[in-house]
């Protein structure tokens, strides 16, 4: 197995780096299906007759694992390379999905938690972190863009997984494609099956492309100094270990924090949430399950596109600004959401689109702005450590979202004024990460290493 191993992986001479951002995007693409879970969740309710706040938590679960997998493996993932991070993160999440099938064909809610959960939640962590860090040493130049590229196949996965499972469900179901129709437990257990087989094989080709720079590499004509065009960008390096006594790092964690919670808000419940906006009071929805079906791929368009736009954008206007977009704009969003989405459909889809485009870019924006306050020397242990600010916000986001919505009646069979407290609550997290965001300025020079490594070279840890 050697051939994993990082000095196995490093670029000849004359490398293209832009062969790099499509084997990124082979595993984050792979992993973005978990914001596609809204396609079957209904079927997994009635599946194992339980409410939606239970099965809420099998997504919840995997967040978590994902936050606390990329926290503890981020600093092996900087040692070992992005090919046996790529091929170890594979095997876990394919691994997720046969063991969550197993759970779903014999009824057993808690195999679901531990494979779909647990299993996938730790190939999401360490397949989310493993090209990132990579691709920032390959784009020492354009960083935002640089992360934008990779993180963007995370936001993009649910576009594809989206319309896939609708049609593999109608396929293994045709009952289900019916109106009103639910799938089958049955059909979601070979959904399962399925995009383990898929997903393993393309995250296999991600692994067997990536590349890392040879140490010292910079690209032809780059000016480190041309890079440092705001405050807060140093040319200094902080080690993980550094990192995390800095109140920046705390900062941006609740900055984090905010924008996920508010964004998982609306993600987590996409497909019902279109439905019971345009509910006739006590009667049927005037958006078919197709159409809601349709939505969640909308906005797996957005969350893929502010990964992209935004963190690209950030380059040139800063990430602290960037942040102030996201938060402050999107408080506003979100109260015109929850007191006139109801009055047109396409309002709501536009408000809705461009939520979760901030959402998507404080995403891709984040390790850019690592990067600028801590160097690139552990940038990705570093992120690894701030993802436990998604751990955090995949348990609280769905909590109060769920909590809410149960409280208010049947899910399913809600209003749009169900949704308002929910999304009241959002506005003033966004509040408390907007404040928080304001607070960031440069590192203390204490942090600092004492032998700066040069921008845009790369250091074996």
């Amino acid at each position: 197995m050697a051939w994993l191993d990082r000095s196995h992986t490093v670029a000849h001479p004359g490398f293209n780096r832009w062969l790099i951002p499509p084997a990124a995007l082979a595993v984050h693409l792979c992993i973005g299906q978990a914001y596609a879970t809204s396609v079957y969740k209904t079927a997994l309710v009635k599946h194992f007759g339980v409410g939606l706040t239970e099965i809420g938590v099998v997504f919840s679960v995997a967040i978590v694992m994902l936050g606390l997998s990329a926290a503890v493996m981020g600093t092996w993932v900087d040692r070992n390379g992005p090919r046996k991070a790529m091929f170890v993160a594979a095997l876990f999440w394919a691994g997720g999905f046969l063991v969550g099938s197993l759970g779903i064909f014999s009824h057993q809610l808690w195999l679901l938690y531990l494979g779909y959960g647990v299993i996938g939640g730790i190939g999401l962590g360490i397949g989310y972190i493993s090209p990132v860090s990579t691709l920032i040493k390959w784009f020492p130049d354009r960083p935002g863009l640089a992360t934008g590229m990779a993180i963007m196949g995370f936001g993009g996965g649910a576009l594809i997984a989206s319309p896939l499972s609708t049609a593999l469900l109608a396929a293994y179901d045709p009952a289900s494609s019916a109106p009103g129709g639910v799938a089958s437990g049955e059909a979601v257990g070979k959904l399962f099956l399925t995009l383990a087989v898929v997903y393993l094989a393309y995250m296999l080709f991600g692994a067997f492309t990536i590349k890392v720079p040879p140490n010292g590499w910079a690209p032809a004509g780059f000016d480190p100094a041309a890079v440092r065009s705001h405050a807060l960008i140093t040319r200094s390096n902080v080690t993980a270990a550094n990192a995390i006594k800095t109140p920046q790092f705390w900062l941006l964690w609740t900055v984090l924090f905010c924008n996920v919670t508010a964004g998982i808000g609306i993600l987590e419940q996409a497909a019902p949430m279109i439905q019971d906006f345009f509910r006739r009071p006590g009667g049927s929805s005037l958006v078919t399950a197709s159409v809601a079906g349709g939505f969640v791929g909308l906005l797996s368009a957005a969350n893929m596109a502010g990964r992209f736009v935004w963190s690209a954008t950030s380059d040139g206007i800063g990430r602290k600004r960037t942040y102030m977009g996201y938060l402050g704009v999107g408080a506003v969003l979100y109260v015109l959401l929850a007191f006139t989405g109801s009055s047109a459909t396409a309002l709501f889809v536009v408000v809705a689109f461009v939520i979760i485009s901030f959402y998507g870019g404080g995403f891709a924006t984040v390790p850019a702005y690592l990067r600028d306050l801590f160097g690139t020397l552990e940038v990705g242990a570093i992120h690894g450590r701030l993802l436990t600010a998604w751990s955090a916000a995949g348990v609280v986001g769905p909590l109060i979202v769920n909590a809410v919505l149960d409280a208010q009646g049947t899910p399913g069979k809600l209003t749009a004024g169900a949704y308002q407290p929910a999304l009241l609550i959002m506005v003033g997290l966004l509040g408390i990460g907007f404040i928080a965001n304001l607070l960031i300025k440069p590192v203390d020079a204490k942090h600092h290493e004492p032998t700066p490594v040069a921008a845009g070279a790369t250091r074996e840890i």
